[in-house]
Parts: C-alpha cells; structure tokens; sequence
C-alpha cells in the first residue's frame, strides 16, 4: 500500500458512495453462520457497521496499513469484538482460517494484487468465502485526467505519473484467477452513477484516494497550480446537471466459496 499519508476525513466526504458498493457485494456472500471476518484494507472503519448489521455475533478483524485510518477506525468503534491490526495485506497472517475475507476497494493499491489473491483464499477457512470489490474506472476522464497531468512538467518532476493507470483486470481474469477444483467463482460489474454537490465535487471525491499520491508528492507552488489545472479540466469533464454533478463509476466485483473439507 502507498506509504503516503490518509485523510480519514476527507475520504470520508462521500462515505455513503463509497460503503454502497460494499453492501452491494456482501449481500451476494451468502454466508450467514460465519463468525470470524477479516477485513483487508478497512480504511477508517466505514464498513463496520455494515458488517456487524449482517453477522451481529461474529469477531471482525480490520486490517489497513494506514495509522491514519485506524485510529480514525478505533475512534467510531465502541464494540469489543471488532478489532484492528496495522500491516501490508501482502503480510498478514491468522492464527486461524477465517469464515469471511473481504476487501473493498483496498488491492488496487498493490500493483501485484492480482498475483496475491491465492495466498487470500488460503486465509479462507474451509466453507468460507472470499470477496473482493475493486475499481474499474481507470478508463474514466478523471483518472485519464491525472495521469496526462502529472505526466507534464513542471509536475513529472515530482511524480511517477506512469504508475497512476495501472489498471485493474477483467472480471473473467479475476474468476480465473481464483478458480480452484471445488470452489464456487462469481463475478460481476456494476456502473455507479453517483450524484455529488459542492464545488468541484469530482476532484474532492478522487483528491482523498486515487489523486492523493500525486497531491502529496508535488510542493508548492506547483502543488496549486496543478489543483487549479485538474479542477478545471475535471469542471468540463463532469458538468454541473440539474440534479448536480454526475460521476460514474465503474466497480469490479468477485466471490470464491470454498468447499467444505
């Protein structure tokens, strides 16, 4: 995960938009006798309460590499079977399999994720489940945007502007990806249309996640030359409607249940 800092409070500007997708995916798992969840990459906590509404008795395990967001985490959690450990998703270990993995919006981050989802199914007790949601919006003008930006000076001299569109697979590549003799694979995408209101909505939705490594790594003054290029150019992107600004946003959704041993 990148090692710049989070601002739990800034990602949660748009809470409602970003936990739906979650919901969304844990409505398909299907697993209502599990009681041990881990939770790859909670953030600061936003889907916590999602989890505990659909398994009320289960230990809950967030995971995030980020202080920032577990402390946030920690602070809107009154609950002593949800708990938090700090660590690389690429490093985390249980002392025991558990009936639940999941991550939302977390392995985009990690370049190899694709490569790391098998060693996440063996965290998955038998008759688990994982299930993953990702971003497939790398496409999109928003991020196409950044990317073509940061790629120009005075601004490439700060950022590694080829490492913003790495993009996220397929769902079919997701599916084989995890398909293993016994286990159940379902996949499939849906296309959010979420309505933000405010000024320049679309660069406050993206500056607290897929902007933030470019934003943290330019100093001033490029750093407000580049936020008023971006906000203009996200302003023509993504025009203000009669209902507000419209952004969609295309996410990527997989599940494996493992068979009973």
């Amino acid at each position: 995960m990148p090692s710049t800092q989070w601002n739990p409070g800034a990602y949660l500007t748009y809470a409602s938009e970003r936990t739906q997708p979650f919901i969304d995916l844990l409505q398909r798992v299907r697993a209502p006798q599990a009681t041990s969840i881990l939770d790859l990459g909670c953030g600061p906590g936003n889907g916590m309460p999602v989890l505990r509404g659909m398994w009320p008795h289960a230990r809950i395990t967030g995971v995030d590499s980020s202080a920032e967001m577990l402390d946030r985490a920690r602070e809107a959690t009154d609950d002593d079977r949800i708990s938090y450990r700090r660590s690389d998703i690429r490093e985390i270990t249980l002392d025991e399999p558990a009936d639940l993995v999941v991550s939302n919006a977390a392995l985009q981050w990690l370049p190899d994720h694709r490569a790391l989802l098998p060693r996440l199914m063996d965290l998955v007790a038998p008759g688990g489940t994982l299930a993953v949601q990702v971003p497939g919006n790398f496409g999109a003008p928003s991020h196409r945007l950044l990317a073509e930006l940061a790629g120009r000076e005075p601004y490439a001299a700060h950022v590694d502007a080829g490492s913003l569109l790495q993009p996220t697979a397929e769902v079919a590549d997701y599916m084989l990806d995890v398909a293993r003799p016994g286990w159940q694979i379902e996949g499939w995408e849906t296309r959010y249309h979420h309505v933000l209101t405010g000024e320049d909505p679309v660069f406050e939705w993206i500056s607290s996640a897929a902007a933030r490594p470019v934003l943290q790594a330019l100093p001033e003054p490029e750093l407000s030359a580049f936020v008023a290029e971006y906000k203009a150019a996200l302003r023509e992107a993504y025009p203000k409607t009669a209902l507000g600004t419209i952004l969609p946003f295309r996410r990527l959704f997989l599940i494996a249940r493992r068979p009973q041993e």
